[in-house]
Parts: C-alpha cells; structure tokens; sequence
C-alpha cells in the first residue's frame, strides 16, 4: 500500500492504493465519487471519464498513483442535482440520456473539449464524442446537447 493525495474536485484527499489501482476504483470506492463508472475496464468506452488537468482521460486505465497531486475533476465537480452546471443543463434539456449510464463521459468529454474550442464544428463536435459508446443510441440528442450549450 502507497499513501498517495488526490486534488478533487477542489479538496485534497489522502488515501492507501495498491501500487496498480485504477483511479476509477480509488474515486468510487474509497473517495465515495459515483460519477465515473466502470464500463468496458479497457479504455474503450468512456464512462469512467474524468478530467486530469483539463484533460479528459479514462480513469478506469490510469493508475491513481500517476495523478496524485494532479488536478482531477469529476462529474460532481460540475455540478449537482440541485444546481447543474450550464452544460448539464443542456444535456437534461436535450433529453441526452436514455439509461443514463454514458452520461457521466459523455458530460466530461464535452466539458474538456469545449474548454479547449470555444466554437466547434458540427463535424467538430461528433469527431469530439465519438470516442464515447452510448449503447441506447442517442448521440443526435448528445450533440443537440452540446450544440445548446454553446448557443447559451
């Protein structure tokens, strides 16, 4: 066991991890984060979507020992039921979300991308969340989502 601290969501966080556990496990399991899920376990998915740094990375992939010290924000971090961040707003009125369970990926997959480009494309904007699976089939709505948002 390896005492490591994580920065999320704005507060400091130490905890014990095995040498090789993923991020995804020491966010659910020991820091009580139920944004990112666990999907594929390869990476290929998104669920498990966080932001390390700005970045969008797949925490089911990255060891939670490399980000430790490292900005890590989650799906918390945006918002909350109560008070959503303007993004997750569009995508509740753009009724994005079927089941529900991409939605934490597909959320912070946009959320880092629109940090980064102000004024995407459409082509932009698919090519941007077409690394995440939706499984019930409503990327159309996701793009509308993202899409309002930025009309906001």
């Amino acid at each position: 066991m390896t005492q490591i601290t994580l920065l999320v969501n704005g507060k400091s966080k130490s905890i014990n991890v095995d040498d090789d556990i993923p991020l995804l496990y020491a966010l659910r399991d020991d820091l009580g984060m139920k944004g990112p899920k666990f999907g594929c376990g390869l990476g290929q998915c998104g669920a498990c979507t966080v932001q390390v740094d700005g970045q969008a990375v797949r925490s089911c992939v990255t060891p939670a020992k490399s980000v430790s010290g490292k900005k890590i924000t989650t799906l918390e971090g945006l918002g909350s039921t109560q008070k959503p961040s303007k993004l997750q707003q569009a995508f509740i009125d753009e009724q994005a979300a079927q089941c529900g369970y991409c939605l934490n990926g597909m959320i912070m997959t946009a959320s880092a991308f629109l940090a980064k480009n102000k004024s995407p494309s459409d082509a932009q904007i698919t090519e941007a969340m077409s690394g995440n699976l939706c499984r019930c089939g409503t990327h159309q709505r996701i793009v509308a989502a993202v899409k309002r948002y930025l009309a906001a």
